[in-house]
């Protein structure tokens, strides 16, 4: 497994890391606790060093899973967990909660679940527009001056947020979506992020699954699937969109490798200091994306796929509007 560092931090990691999401929360029902262990502990065996997971996904059950399954190996992984919100008694009540106070109570509970006495990363998972980013990095500046976290993330914030942070305590990771279906972060935040020497982790990289061609024009998603509520997997949306899943088809059929494979090889090949971090449940699935390490796109390849893709309209917004008003602050 080739591996990259994030940005100016030296923080090292797996070129492909596992998002582990969608073993607990998400994407239907949970995996099974020790079918979920088994897949984290094969990736960690197939050379994945990046694990990605979150107080907010279960709640708390997805971080519980990660922490058994990578602690005979602690000292070989990166662990990145997130805070940013507090709960309702259902577990699905999700407010936004980036007080100082509350982050050092967030951050107490990951440590305990995690079974580990340091996070790797810690992102703050939302922008909190009620507490100054400033305060929110200045907390965790304390928290890695008292040795219980290594490196400060901000998931889906703004270019200005991301400043204003890193003036407080250099940012080491920026996670937000970004994929041939969703590409605005070329705009803004990647020449942000290069010029201030931070990582950037895709999230989603493979369109929650419609970049690998196995979701149909005319899919449906149960009421406990994110994709339920998102327009982008809407009926009229999913049709529009087929014609960019064809579009990776051929190319990969003409390469000999998977739509996925393209769509993560096309992520890697942007910048040396991108580290996409697709799920899966299953192992299979595991396998393709992690070869697509070994697939390298020519400049000549790259500037094909950006010419067919200029006559592809993306439709749909990636997230329903009260999701989509705490993104990009």
């Amino acid at each position: 497994m080739k591996t990259r560092k994030l940005g100016n931090s030296q923080l090292e990691v797996s070129a492909v890391g596992l998002g582990c999401m969608g073993l607990s929360h998400g994407y239907g029902p949970p995996a099974e606790r020790q079918a979920a262990i088994s897949l984290i502990r094969a990736a960690v065996d197939r050379g994945v060093t990046f694990f990605d997971t979150a107080e907010v996904y279960g709640p708390y059950l997805n971080e519980d899973v990660v922490g058994e399954a990578l602690a005979p190996v602690r000292g070989r992984v990166v662990i990145a967990t997130k805070f940013g919100f507090t709960f309702g008694e259902d577990g699905k009540q999700q407010n936004l909660n980036s007080r100082p106070d509350h982050i050092r109570v967030a951050v107490e509970g990951s440590l305990k679940r995690l079974r580990t006495d340091v996070i790797d990363l810690l992102y703050q998972h939302r922008v909190d527009p009620e507490v100054p980013i400033e305060d929110v990095a200045g907390t965790v500046k304390d928290l890695i001056a008292e040795g219980k976290v290594k490196h400060l993330g901000l998931s889906e914030a703004g270019a200005q947020t991301i400043r204003r942070a890193h003036a407080v305590q250099p940012v080491t990771a920026l996670q937000s979506e970004y994929s041939l279906w969703w590409r605005e972060p070329e705009q803004q935040i990647l020449p942000t992020l290069e010029e201030l020497g931070i990582g950037f982790v895709p999230f989603s990289p493979l369109g929650r699954g419609f970049l690998t061609g196995a979701i149909s024009a005319d899919a449906t998603f149960g009421s406990d699937d994110f994709r339920s509520i998102v327009p982008r997997f809407s009926p009229e949306a999913l049709r529009a969109n087929q014609a960019l899943v064809d579009l990776l088809g051929q190319i990969a059929k003409e390469k000999g490798v998977t739509p996925a494979q393209i769509a993560l090889a096309w992520l890697l090949a942007q910048k040396p200091w991108i580290v996409p971090i697709p799920g899966t449940t299953k192992l299979h699935r595991l396998e393709e994306n992690l070869g697509a390490v070994a697939l390298t796109l020519s400049d000549d390849d790259r500037h094909k796929l950006a010419r067919l893709l200029e006559n592809v309209k993306v439709e749909g917004d990636r997230y329903p509007p009260a999701l989509q008003a705490r993104v990009g602050r």
